[in-house]
């Protein structure tokens, strides 16, 4: 049985293009992509990173750093995340996938491999610590088995479905498939704090955290981050406006999120006309 964690990467960020790229700390030549591979290999229940990526010549700086953190790199669509998945697990023969993306430096070994083993006892098809939020956002894991994964690529049509990888599994139908859903202990219960990136302000609050951190310990984890926020609740002023970006399966969905952007910058005229136009009162 081989179980290996892919990690997606790629250069056409949105929000914040090339942000695996930035350096983490700050100043050192490491990249996030980098830090999220090492952290990633200290898991003791992996037995394989992969790095996949895109077809897109842009894409060739992420194949460069698996090269020179001795990981293997998959390319695939840019667009189906999905497709990308599955033929880079087949490709490695894997029966377990471990799903974690570029953007998490703070990714914790320790709880992958708890989740890991929590996934294997109670015999889930899908395992995931983000389906309730009660873990710190930033050290997201999924565990699914490869015939969940390619039950999700054969049956997966929708755009949402393909460009997210899981939500086949436990959106559309979660009456396939046995899904475990699991909670952060007390003493990690902190949903509040944000660790990862999508904006410049999550970049300034991951180069404050790894600069107050990783100084004193390469291998901090999660325990050691929840700390830190309980020191200096100040980090948290930092990105506590960003919102996370999510897939939206319907339009009312996207009209939700789009007054959530108008009222988190107080557009109240913006508000009203928007409102008037797509009939919300």
């Amino acid at each position: 049985m081989s179980t290996g964690a892919i990690i997606q990467a790629r250069t056409s960020s949105t929000r914040l293009p090339q942000k695996v790229l930035k350096e983490l700390p700050y100043g050192s030549g490491i990249t996030v992509l980098q830090q999220v591979i090492r952290r990633a290999r200290r898991s003791t229940r992996i037995d394989k990173v992969i790095v996949a990526t895109t077809t897109d010549p842009d894409d060739d700086k992420i194949v460069t750093i698996a090269q020179k953190e001795g990981v293997p790199c998959f390319r695939g669509s840019k667009e189906n995340v999905l497709e990308r998945y599955f033929l880079a697990a087949r490709e490695h023969r894997l029966d377990t996938i471990v799903r974690i993306t570029s953007d998490c430096p703070c990714i914790d070994a320790s709880i992958i491999d708890s989740i890991i083993s929590q996934h294997f006892d109670s015999g889930a098809d899908y395992s995931s610590n983000s389906l309730v939020r009660t873990f710190p956002h930033g050290v997201d894991t999924e565990v699914l088995s490869f015939a969940a994964l390619e039950a999700a690529h054969k049956g997966g049509t929708r755009d949402y479905e393909r460009e997210h990888v899981c939500p086949f599994i436990y959106k559309s139908h979660p009456e396939k498939f046995k899904i475990l859903s699991v909670v952060a202990p007390q003493e990690l219960h902190r949903p509040d704090i944000r660790v990862t990136l999508d904006t410049e302000e999550d970049y300034a609050l991951l180069c404050a955290v790894y600069d107050c951190l990783y100084t004193q310990n390469t291998d901090f984890d999660a325990e050691e981050l929840v700390d830190l926020f309980k020191n200096k609740p100040w980090l948290e002023l930092i990105n506590r406006k960003v919102l996370q970006k999510r897939f939206l399966s319907s339009v009312e969905a996207e009209i939700d999120e789009a007054l959530k952007l108008i009222e988190l910058q107080d557009l109240k005229k913006a508000k009203e006309i928007f409102q008037a136009i797509v009939g919300r009162s």
